[in-house]
């Protein structure tokens, strides 16, 4: 703790102390109020500016120590200078003596309290930020709560000082009013519980919660407003419609049906969306057939000869479609039509809140999720429209080997494509602007990647900014900017995968007045709700984690809220969101990195475990990689976890269910793992957090008993 916190500790300390040593809370009661009461009226009498003053000042003190006796000398302001002398002097005083105990608290407490609970904060900092205000008013209309205790605490929140000093203004003002007003008839008050009766207290509760009650009414009428200028159905088609067949359209349509509410599910193209198409399935079954291209060029390691596989691309590629074949009845029409969801096949056009046009017909609903995902985006390169390039939706359409084949962008999808197709026998180059590939990543994570690959013959120019196609003498190049001037990377194939774009425009959604943000996503409250109250986001289209299993988490969240909102809705929870990028070695990650932990201030504690230590990775002659777990000091409460090796995506789950339900590291290191298998490795990571906190105090002494027990 810094040398001022302990000095202003030090001084609070002391000042309490001699205020309770020397019994001064006894001058502050009704007694002697009361019996001091003719002479206070003298002195303000013979001197009334000093008076004022030094009451004023003694407020300001009382209430910023967070002292008892503010009560008291609020009776005591009405007795000697009246309703409205002294209520103007409590108001001020008591709100700067307030704001006072509020800023102490902030400094001396905030910081730490942040940091060691800052992920757990993270939805009452975001609720504070958005409607603290109200909050705090409403605190401060009901003089129940005490007082202090709201100063001291909110000193731990993000609420602006000058936003805590003049709502506490106002907000005291009427329980003030009440108690200085008491005190013009003091000779009647035999006690304090007078003054607060049962109905006085409920008065002040109803006026308390009253802020609140008008936040709903002000949200209800804004919800109304916005669907007001649409006309309402007398009776709807369906109880949900649900545009788009992805991962978020498929379980949201499923929950529905699970309910027997009457759902249609509206797709234009193909069910199951880019994850079945072109994405998750059709990349991982390439990957499968990279990792085995390369096990053969090296299986000398495992006595075998190396062979060189003559890899037919064609045949590659025809076998990641058959893949496709196989997943596609589980997204089919004919299983979620036996689930008892309608699936529409069509372009889809949302034209009210109540009212969807497919291929000309409309349907009426009285809810709409929309679920139409993302598509690849493009960035504006000059010269880009000389060329074939391809996307992560196109990329599946090849034939033969892409020879020169550039990467552009090294993020997940990047990354992963470059080393299947770099396995392949394809001349891969990896370009990405940043200084380093997989940014969302830590270094060392990274590192693990960006090495294999340049070992596995990819040429990777990080920190390199594509700027132009050029076509000279039939030959194809793509310049790059970097610190050391340009480069010309020619190229026969390119492939751009930079990122993604929501898939919003084209729907109408802009036309009834459906919020979209800057970054082209649909706008979407805690619950999944547009501005639009039944029309919900889910998926990529909402541009937060443009994960598959995101999509079908925030898909029972839009469905529930949609088809039971009136009665009960739930806010969708992000705390423990996973992922995984399946490179070889494959990077898992769940909770804070250790990047993160840095750049957010919160203080950690890090173990690494090395999986070249594990017996099993050993054993497969694959030990690349470690886990490593972040948390906090002191304590084997997990705050993130990121895991680099075989099966990363695998092991991740153990610490997604630990980190879900807070179990520990302990609990880790006491459940029983299997041997030999990759899992252990969590074990061990564990093992090496209680090795770096054991006791050594308490196994001095047990050394002791134990040398007393071999007579010693």
């Amino acid at each position: 703790m810094k040398t001022s916190k302990i000095i202003i500790l030090a001084i609070v300390a002391i000042v309490v102390a001699l205020f309770f040593t020397y019994d001064l809370h006894t001058y502050l009661s009704l007694a002697s109020l009361k019996e001091q009461q003719s002479s206070f009226a003298e002195l303000k009498a013979a001197q009334p500016f000093l008076v004022t003053g030094v009451f004023f000042i003694g407020y300001v003190l009382i209430t910023a120590l967070s002292l008892p006796g503010a009560v008291i000398l609020t009776l005591a302001a009405g007795a000697l200078f009246g309703l409205f002398q002294g209520l103007l002097i409590v108001s001020f005083a008591s709100s700067m003596g307030a704001t006072l105990a509020f800023l102490v608290s902030r400094y001396l407490f905030r910081e730490s309290v942040q940091a060691k609970f800052g992920q757990n904060l993270k939805a009452f900092n975001k609720g504070m930020a958005k409607d603290g205000a109200l909050y705090l008013f409403t605190l401060r209309l009901v003089p129940a709560f005490p007082f202090f205790l709201i100063n001291l605490l909110m000193g731990l929140t993000p609420i602006k000082t000058w936003s805590f000093y003049w709502i506490s203004q106002i907000g005291m003002l009427a329980g003030t009013a009440v108690f200085v007003n008491a005190g013009t008839q003091l000779a009647q008050i035999d006690s304090l519980q007078g003054i607060l009766s049962p109905g006085l207290i409920l008065s002040f509760v109803l006026l308390g919660i009253f802020p609140l009650i008008a936040k709903k009414i002000i949200a209800m009428v804004k919800s109304q407003k916005s669907l007001k200028q649409f006309k309402k159905p007398q009776s709807f088609d369906y109880n949900m419609l649900v545009i788009g067949a992805g991962a978020g359209g498929l379980v949201s349509s499923y929950i529905a049906a699970v309910v027997k509410a009457k759902v249609g599910l509206i797709e234009r193209h193909k069910m199951g969306g880019d994850c079945l198409n072109t994405g998750c399935v059709p990349s991982k079954a390439l990957i499968r057939a990279a990792h085995t291209a390369h096990d053969m060029r090296n299986a000398a390691k495992l006595g075998i000869s190396n062979v060189e596989p003559n890899v037919d691309f064609k045949a590659v590629f025809q076998g990641v479609h058959k893949v496709i074949k196989e997943v596609e009845p589980h997204d089919s029409i004919e299983r979620y039509t036996d689930l008892g969801v309608e699936c529409i096949t069509g372009d889809a056009r949302v034209i009210s809140p109540y009212e969807i046009e497919v291929d000309g017909k409309i349907l009426t609903t009285k809810n709409i999720v929309i679920a139409t995902g993302a598509r690849p985006f493009i960035p504006n390169i000059k010269g880009l429209d000389q060329v074939n390039y391809h996307t992560s939706d196109t990329i599946w359409g090849l034939t033969e080997n892409p020879g020169r084949l550039i990467v552009l962008g090294g993020g997940p999808i990047g990354s992963e494509l470059t080393q299947s197709f770099a396995r392949l026998g394809a001349k891969v180059t990896q370009i990405e602007r940043g200084p380093r590939i997989m940014p969302r990543e830590d270094e060392d994570a990274a590192k693990w990647v960006s090495d294999n690959f340049i070992n596995e013959g990819v040429q990777l120019l990080t920190g390199h900014a594509a700027e132009e196609v050029v076509v000279k003498e039939g030959e194809q190049f793509l310049r790059c900017t970097h610190d050391n001037g340009e480069t010309l990377v020619p190229f026969d194939t390119l492939l751009i995968a930079v990122g993604r774009t929501p898939n919003v425009r084209g729907i109408g959604l802009e036309e009834i007045g459906v919020e979209i943000n800057e970054r082209g996503a649909l706008v979407v409250d805690d619950y999944l709700r547009t501005n639009i109250p039944n029309i919900y986001g889910v998926g990529d289209v909402i541009g937060s984690y443009q994960f598959t299993h995101t999509a079908a988490h925030q898909a029972w969240f839009a469905a529930v809220n949609a088809l039971f909102g009136k009665f009960k809705q739930f806010t969708v929870d992000y705390r423990v969101i996973p992922w995984a990028t399946f490179t070889d070695p494959e990077v898992a990650r769940v909770g804070l990195s250790e990047d993160e932990a840095k750049a957010q201030g919160i203080p950690y504690e890090v173990v690494k475990f090395e999986i070249e230590e594990l017996d099993r990775a050993i054993a497969d002659r694959n030990t690349a990689g470690f886990v490593k777990v972040l948390t906090i000091p002191g304590k084997d409460k997990i705050l993130g976890v990121t895991i680099v090796g075989s099966h990363a995506g695998d092991l991740i789950a153990e610490y997604v269910q630990a980190m879900k339900y807070n179990l520990g590291l302990n609990k880790v290191l006491g459940t029983i793992h299997i041997y030999p298998t990759m899992a252990e490795a969590n074990k061990y990571a564990a093992g090496e957090w209680k090795r770096a906190h054991v006791p050594h105090k308490l196994m001095t002494y047990v050394e002791k008993f134990h040398r007393w027990g071999r007579g010693k």
